[in-house]
């Protein structure tokens, strides 16, 4: 177990990095629907990285490391194939933000999050952490690590549990905020959605980059040996 979880640990990392989750949370706990629209996109959010890591579990199923211990040839293919693709969406993120003061521009969907049911808070949050492709991408990844790991079903279980937490302590930690903290928490959620927002080019691009390098490194270690 202890090798599963020791696999997904800086992916949960990565994940819990993701700023739109964590915007969008912070918008809708400034919204009258906060109580109920904040936890619904954290639980999507959740959800999202769960569905995505059982799929990939329960299609490698089986998918241990051989005889010699390296995995098969196909698997390290696979990381290669999702390092090249991480390191191309390094690349493509959006342009810096504006400086001088000015707003940054947000998507549709955070200019209307005071419409939003608890159902399309959930909803959204699904889709951010199970089709966002770097985020995609990255779940993958982790629960192809764990599936690799000569360790039971119940242990990936736990690994993937883990996972999981991790990557929800990103957005998580807004709505620990709100509940705790109620109206004093406003100004630590303002700064902490306007840091992300003008940060969030360059933090998905070293994320990317750096799991391009260690899932074409491990790839590349597996082919040749």
């Amino acid at each position: 177990m202890g090798e599963a979880i020791g696999q997904i640990l800086s992916y949960g990392v990565a994940v819990a990095l993701s700023a739109f989750p964590i915007i969008g949370v912070v918008l809708m706990l400034a919204t009258p629907r906060a109580r109920t629209n904040g936890p619904a996109l954290l639980l999507g959010w959740s959800l999202g990285l769960a569905l995505v890591g059982t799929i990939v579990l329960l299609v490698s199923g089986g998918v241990g490391p051989s005889d010699q211990g390296q995995p098969a040839d196909w698997v390290s293919a696979l990381d290669l194939t999702f390092g090249v693709l991480l390191f191309g969406l390094s690349f493509t993120s959006p342009p810096p933000p504006p400086r001088d003061g000015k707003e940054v521009p947000l998507p549709k969907w955070m200019r209307t999050v005071d419409s939003f049911t608890p159902v399309k808070a959930l909803a959204l949050g699904t889709a951010m952490s199970a089709l966002n492709p770097k985020n995609l991408l990255l779940s993958i990844a982790a629960a192809s690590a764990i599936a690799r790991t000569d360790t039971s079903a119940g242990a990936q279980a736990v690994a993937l549990a883990v996972y999981v937490v991790l990557g929800a302590l990103g957005p998580g930690t807004p709505v620990v905020l709100y509940f705790a903290l109620r109206e004093r928490s406003k100004h630590i959620l303002d700064d902490l959605r306007l840091w992300m927002e003008q940060h969030n080019t360059a933090i998905m691009a070293v994320i990317c980059l750096l799991f391009a390098a260690k899932l074409v490194g491990n790839a590349v270690s597996d082919l040749s040996s």
